[in-house]
């Protein structure tokens, strides 16, 4: 089911992005001079565990194994968590099934678990796992469970450390806090990893350079994670009612102390929500503005997006058990009949991912061409013409130059660094070469080649880019190194 949920063709959107850099963690060569790839590592615990295999398969075969190996971990923390919550064979698919349909279509900012390569979909198996002995109530198995997550990813096991702790407040057969001290402190040791490099990305950076990093990060790339206010109305919406249907189900099932507790865990990522909510409320006061950035960037919407959809997956197999436990039979194979009915109209996509093996990838959506897109870029890799160490200026909206070309490049859209410093630098270099006069206040150059030839030669000689690569027209006064009918790449 999580297979056919996420696997659309190689490289979805985000590995690019993670496997380039784990790749670069464990060969600094690949790609060396490239900007991105050298910016400061906030996920290494990840590069670590799973990146050294990039030392022997290829980055396509590379994406494939991880995800493989991600949906094989989520799928048995999946039925280790819905056997807690509904102990009855079966339900498991029941209940992933719902997941993944609630999850792909009610989320509200964009979050997803089932997908490609990152660290985040490790951090989500231990936080599934987690969930299980909170249902089950072994409260000192929790913790440490959800700070390996956040060693995986900070945010993801972070902010399930918090829903955990709101939920241990709102549960009347809590155990007292010395009782799971042991747990928790082990929980914090398992985060470090985790949240001493998060912490360190910008240790001694001035504060105004951070500041204007969190604007950026929050108002000008991330706004559809970030800044609910700005959704489209209908993610709103669709949420809410979700939500809704969430705390009618868990009236349902009061009687079921387990998940009495999930439900705690589901109220504490909707209180995150709420606080998101107040920042984004305070960000529209001007004076306030960039201040709320910092807060806001912390995705206080993430787990809400998962968590509701979890809840209210595991309430309804819940109140179907409880109407089988009260020989409500004929009710409870209606409510069966329809939750399959709606997993397979809405959730299973095996058709249309069936269509999509011979088209683009997602990350790839936005090139004029894909196909000679990728055509160019292997021509970079393979002819032996292009230097190793070289450096291209590549479209802003390209996202897997690297994964093809194998050489390094000056910037794109999709790669935002993670520390404060390089934010900056990364949104200037990307105004000085596609804007039109340089800077934020003007329009942006439809292709690189409407930068003209002195641009791209200055832009080169800043950035030590000997290439360039673009659409084929207009043409340019420049040397080319190959051009296939849609894209040219040009010599400097």
């Amino acid at each position: 089911m999580f297979f056919v949920q996420g696997a659309w063709p190689v490289p979805d959107v985000n590995e690019p992005y993670y496997l380039g850099k784990a790749l670069h963690f464990w060969n600094p060569h690949w790609a060396a001079g490239d900007f991105f790839l050298n910016t400061a590592d906030s996920h290494k615990v990840f590069y670590m565990a799973f990146g050294w295999l990039s030392l022997w398969l290829s980055l396509p075969v590379l994406a494939w194994v991880g995800r493989i190996l991600t949906w094989a971990l989520l799928a048995a923390a999946w039925q280790r968590l819905s056997m807690a919550a509904v102990p009855r064979r079966w339900f498991s698919l029941l209940t992933a099934g719902l997941f993944v349909l609630l999850l792909d279509r009610c989320q509200m900012a964009g979050e997803w678990v089932i997908g490609g390569v990152e660290a985040k979909g490790f951090a989500f198996v231990l936080v599934f796992l987690g969930l299980a002995e909170l249902i089950d109530g072994r409260w000192r198995r929790v913790w440490p469970l959800l700070g390996a997550a956040a060693a995986f990813h900070v945010l993801v096991g972070g902010w399930s450390l918090v829903a955990a702790g709101i939920a241990w407040l709102l549960s009347p057969t809590r155990p007292p806090l010395r009782s799971m001290a042991p747990g928790l402190a082990l929980g914090f040791l398992f985060s470090l990893p985790g949240l001493i490099p998060s912490l360190m990305l910008n240790w001694g950076t001035p504060a105004a350079i951070v500041t204007e990093a969190d604007k950026i990060y929050c108002y000008g790339r991330l706004l559809h994670h970030l800044v609910p206010l700005r959704l489209p109305p209908e993610y709103l919406l669709r949420f809410a009612g979700l939500a809704v249907a969430w705390l009618i189900l868990s009236r349902f099932v009061r009687g079921n102390a387990g998940l009495r507790r999930l439900s705690g865990f589901v109220l504490g990522a909707l209180v995150l929500l709420v606080i998101g909510f107040l920042l984004n409320c305070v960000a529209l006061l001007p004076a306030c503005e960039a201040r709320a950035a910092g807060w806001l960037k912390l995705y206080w919407f993430r787990l809400s997006d998962v968590a509701v959809p979890l809840g209210a997956a595991l309430m309804s197999a819940g109140w179907i058990a409880d109407l089988l436990d009260a020989g409500s039979v004929a009710k409870a194979r209606l409510g069966v009949g329809l939750l399959i009915l709606a997993i397979g109209g809405g959730s299973f996509q095996l058709g249309s991912r069936l269509t999509e093996w011979n088209a683009p990838p997602r990350s790839m959506e936005d090139e004029v061409d894909p196909v000679a897109w990728r055509q160019a870029c292997t021509w970079v890799a393979q002819s032996g013409k292009i230097p190793a160490d070289a450096c291209f200026i590549t479209p802003d909206e390209s996202e897997t130059f690297k994964w093809f070309a194998h050489r390094a490049e000056v910037v794109n859209r999709k790669e935002i660094p993670q520390d404060a410093r390089s934010i900056v630098q990364w949104w200037r270099r990307r105004w000085e070469i596609h804007s039109i006069d340089g800077t934020e206040d003007s329009g942006w150059f439809a292709t690189l080649a409407d930068a003209g030839v002195d641009r791209l030669k200055k832009m080169g000689a800043k950035y030590h880019a000997g290439y360039v690569i673009t659409v084929a027209a207009p043409r340019l006064d420049l040397p080319v190194a190959y051009e296939n009918g849609a894209y040219i790449i040009y010599r400097l």
